[in-house]
């Protein structure tokens, strides 16, 4: 009781949902530090809205804590917790390009024009991108590359056009002359279907 007694006045205080630091030493409750959590795009806004219910904050103060750039994280498609915690990962990259995509699998752009044009959902994978894959990328509903940063060709072009991309991951050995992927002991083939989230 404590322990919420003082989160409850430290929060008040603030006007902020607050990230603590305690100890408990023979049985008495030290606060050690306090301040403003981090937190997710998703998060911040129930927490605006949780402040304003509480009369801590105004909705003009509410607004004006959502940073724009956390409103684009949420205007991008995404994936079902649950869903989340009951799929395997295969493997991580960066968050290039935010959003969540499934699709079928193909490393080259051409052949995620053909079966785009057949309303088939494809995710362009590729070593790297190049200028040449670009009618691919417009096309695919997802990017998936083993090399690169977040200043990489998939990463900008993605980011430009608001398409999921995970950049980087370099657990893939991507074969694209055999239209593989061979991962954490797997091997997907060309046209399996395959989910990332950026």
């Amino acid at each position: 009781n404590q322990f919420v007694a003082i989160t409850q006045l430290l929060e008040k205080h603030y006007r902020d949902m607050q990230d603590v630091e305690f100890t408990i030493e023979k049985g008495k409750l030290y606060m050690l530090q306090a301040r403003n959590g981090k937190r997710t795009a998703k998060a911040a806004i129930k927490i605006a809205v949780d402040l304003v219910k509480e009369g801590l904050i105004s909705k003009e103060e509410a607004i004006l804590r959502i940073e724009p750039s956390q409103l684009d994280q949420l205007l991008h498609p995404t994936f079902d917790s649950k869903a989340c915690q009951e799929a395997l990962c295969l493997a991580k990259g960066l968050p290039a390009s935010p959003g969540a995509a499934s699709g079928r699998v193909y490393f080259h752009a051409e052949d995620v024009v053909a079966h785009a044009k057949q309303g088939e959902p494809c995710l362009l994978v590729r070593q790297e991108t190049s200028p040449e894959d670009i009618e691919g990328m417009v096309k695919a509903t997802g990017i998936l590359t083993a090399r690169g940063g977040m200043t990489s060709h998939a990463a900008v072009v993605a980011r430009g056009m608001g398409k999921t991309c995970v950049a980087g991951c370099s657990q893939l050995r991507v074969n694209e002359a055999a239209k593989t992927i061979d991962v954490d002991g797997r091997q997907i083939h060309e046209g399996d279907y395959l989910s990332i989230d950026g």
